[in-house]
This record gives structure tokens, C-alpha cells and sequence, in this order.
């Protein structure tokens, strides 16, 4: 039986609330009170080589990836103080003004901190679809196997305009996992559960591929940490599942 099929409507219902955040924050950027901090890589910088370079590592992580988080922390510090003032018109003007840099800079944390879980170095075990699972099972129901997956977020993130992420997301309504794309840090949003995201910001290719960005969506997939991507389909099943249990209830 399969994972999904074997999440009944009966079984969701056993789940304590502890177990089922447990397994949903898994696949979360951790929100703690307090000032964001760069997340440590679970591989060396060179790990990824010769597919993505040190260089682009490091000055990806430690630079681009480290900015967006000390600008989040000064917008989130500054809108902080004004929401402590008296709401008067200007103090609301002032807060509303702030949501773009927070968008951004928030949406760049979020992306990063996903984007390094699932790359991998290249021959590891987790560089491997994990065969009878249930990414394995969905990819070839809705792209007709890896290659069909591949072709179509290379073809979709190349076709970006200017910088943004390719996306292979869950869809909770639906149940399907798709292709999507997002524009400069913009986050993955409901329904859409992220599964695989790929930076498609020069930042994260330029030193070693220049502008031929279908040299560097073929090179990734080589480093893309499949088993990462089994554990966030696992845990879209049972948000689904939970969120049709739910409906069930109410109806």
C-alpha cells in the first residue's frame, strides 16, 4: 500500500496535534522571536563540485544568502518599534511602506534555507530517487518519469525574465505535483507546498556558467537531494490529508 493511501481519514485523525507539527516542521524555516541567523550548509563548500564551484558556495552562502538575512532583521527590528508607537495615520504609512523589503528579504531567507537542504553532493545516496516512493510515484503520473520532470522546470525556469526561482511544488487542491515559478525572492504560497526549488539568480550560476543558464539547469539536477525531496512530499500527503479531514468534518 501506498504512503498516501495508507493516510485514511481514521489514521489522520489519531495524529496528535505534537506529532503532525513535528513532521510539518520538517520542511519549515524555524520562526524563533529574536534576530534570523544563517543556517550552517550539511556539506562543505567544494561538496558540490564539479557541478556548482566552491567559489559560488561560499560567496552564495556566506554573501548573498547572510545580506538578505541582516536586512530582514534591520526591516523586521525597524517595523518592530513603529507597531510599539501609537497607530497614528503617518506610523501606519510608515508600516505599510516596509512590507516590500520584508517581502523580499524574508522571501530570500525562506528560499535559501530550502534551497541548501536539497542539493547534495553527486553519487550520495541522497542524489538518488528513492525508488517505490511516493515522489517517485507522482512524478510519473504527472511528468511521465524524471526526464519529463527535468525538461519541464529547465524549460520553465529558463524562461524566467530576469531573476526568480523554478519551482517542482505539491499542490494540495489538486493533489498534483507541478511546476511553478516565482519572481525575484517571492516565496512559494498556497496551495502550492515547495519540493525542489532552483535558483535561477545569477549569483548562483554566473562565475561558472556565465549566461548560458541551460548549462547550469542541466549541471544542478546532478546535486539535487531526491531523498530531501521524498521527505516534503511526505509531508505535503499529510497536510493534504489533514486539510481533506478537516473539510470532511465541517461538511
Amino acid at each position: 500500500m501506498s504512503f498516501a493511501r495508507a493516510i485514511t481519514h481514521n489514521s489522520v485523525s489519531r495524529l496528535s496535534t505534537t506529532a503532525a507539527r513535528n513532521v510539518v516542521s520538517r520542511a519549515a524555516v524555524m520562526s524563533f522571536r529574536g534576530q534570523h541567523t544563517l543556517p550552517e550548509l550539511p556539506y562543505a563548500y567544494d561538496a558540490l563540485e564539479p557541478h556548482i564551484i566552491k567559489d559560488i558556495m561560499e560567496l552564495h552562502h556566506k554573501k548573498h544568502h547572510q545580506t538578505y538575512i541582516t536586512n530582514l532583521n534591520a526591516v523586521e527590528s525597524t517595523l518592530s518599534s513603529l507597531q510599539a508607537q501609537p497607530q497614528t495615520p503617518s506610523t501606519v504609512k510608515e508600516i505599510i511602506s516596509l512590507q516590500p523589503a520584508v517581502k523580499f528579504n524574508g522571501g530570500g531567507h525562506i528560499n535559501h534555507s530550502l534551497f541548501w537542504k536539497n542539493l547534495t553532493p553527486a553519487g550520495s545516496e541522497q542524489a538518488k530517487v528513492v525508488k517505490g516512493g511516493e515522489f517517485e510515484r507522482l512524478v510519473e503520473r504527472d511528468f511521465g518519469g524524471v526526464e519529463g520532470l527535468k525538461k519541464e522546470v529547465n524549460a520553465k525556469t529558463a524562461a524566467i525574465q530576469g531573476s526568480g526561482w523554478g519551482w517542482v511544488a505539491y499542490n494540495k487542491s489538486n493533489g498534483k505535483l507541478e511546476v511553478v515559478t516565482t519572481k525575484d525572492q517571492d516565496p512559494v504560497l498556497a496551495p502550492h507546498v515547495p519540493i525542489i526549488g532552483i535558483d535561477i539568480w545569477e549569483h548562483a550560476f554566473y562565475l561558472q556558467y556565465k549566461n548560458v543558464k541551460p548549462d547550469y539547469l542541466n549541471a544542478i539536477w546532478n546535486v539535487i537531494n531526491f531523498k530531501e525531496a521524498e521527505e516534503r512530499v511526505k509531508v505535503s500527503l499529510i497536510l493534504r490529508a489533514l486539510t481533506l479531514d478537516e473539510s470532511s468534518k465541517a461538511g
